[in-house]
């Protein structure tokens, strides 16, 4: 007969959830593979969503009450984990902040600022506060924290492969008080030293490419399709099709062809800091 495991409050949301939905699984005898009979998903999905890593999409969940005959419970938490996983986050992009915890790879492209995954708090504020203007400070902090706490994802030492490249004039023009931008600055840098990411600079007079106003982010994964995202000031959308996803990955590849090399970006990004240090950076 199966025992409910003590549950730390603490964990949030979708940590309950998935608690509750082995608790009911095991509850009813039904192995993974039994409780998934008749669905599209694997067992590799289920057992995500029961360690609270994943959402549940609301046809798995209509599939597990029906088999558990829980009366619609797990159709109807379903909208709060997904406000759980958002919180500081637009609805949009909801899905990416979960999908990146499970990437093997994360490509980038940005030309109008800094990648989220890559900004300084000081950075963010500056972003967010633009953005939103007429968020209370208590707000712009949500956003704000949210943001950094996906970055934890560069203190895991296996995964994932990040590959940035960024326009020039990210570097070399400054939204921040110069001590803020070094600070940026030293922080991809240092990302970038120790072997945690790699970034290309794309010059501002290089060839002309595709989609170069577009920012692109797209992620692989060891077990699910590749996936991008894309995304205006106050809009994102989300692209699963495999065929449009590659090719946006070719305009992408296009774009990694005409930056500069690692090494000489790396470069280009300590001397900018520099330049900024003494003054001497661009308006």
């Amino acid at each position: 007969m199966a025992t409910r495991k003590e549950i730390d409050g603490s964990e949030g949301v979708p940590q309950f959830y998935g608690s509750e939905l082995r608790f009911k699984r095991e509850q009813a005898g039904l192995t993974l593979e039994r409780l998934l009979d008749g669905s599209y998903y694997g067992i590799t999905y289920l057992s995500e969503i029961e360690h609270g890593h994943r959402r549940m999409p609301p046809d798995l969940a209509q599939h597990v009450d029906r088999v558990l005959g829980t009366d619609g419970f797990f159709e109807r938490r379903c909208e709060d984990v997904r406000k759980a996983k958002s919180k500081g986050h637009a609805a949009s992009f909801a899905a990416v902040v979960e999908a990146e915890t499970r990437a093997r790879t994360i490509n980038q492209w940005s030309s109008t600022l800094i990648p989220g995954l890559l900004q300084t708090r000081s950075y963010a504020h500056a972003v967010i506060r633009a953005a939103h203007p007429l968020s209370t400070p208590e707000e712009a902090e949500i956003k704000i924290d949210a943001r950094m706490q996906r970055a934890l994802l560069f203190e895991n030492p296996g995964r994932p492969e990040y590959w940035a490249v960024l326009n020039e004039a990210l570097v070399q023009h400054s939204m921040l008080p110069p001590a803020e931008m070094v600070e940026q600055l030293n922080h991809i840098a240092a990302l970038v030293r120790r072997s945690r990411i790699d970034v290309q600079i794309l010059p501002w007079n290089g060839p002309t490419r595709p989609l170069t106003e577009m920012p692109l982010l797209l992620m692989d994964f060891d077990d699910e399709p590749p996936l991008l995202y894309t995304e205006g000031p106050y809009h994102g959308q989300t692209i699963d099709d495999p065929a449009l996803v590659r090719q946006y990955r070719k305009a992408y590849d296009r774009l990694r062809a005409a930056a500069l090399p690692p090494e000489a970006s790396l470069a280009l990004i300590e001397k900018a800091a520099e330049e900024h240090r003494n003054g001497q950076h661009r308006s």
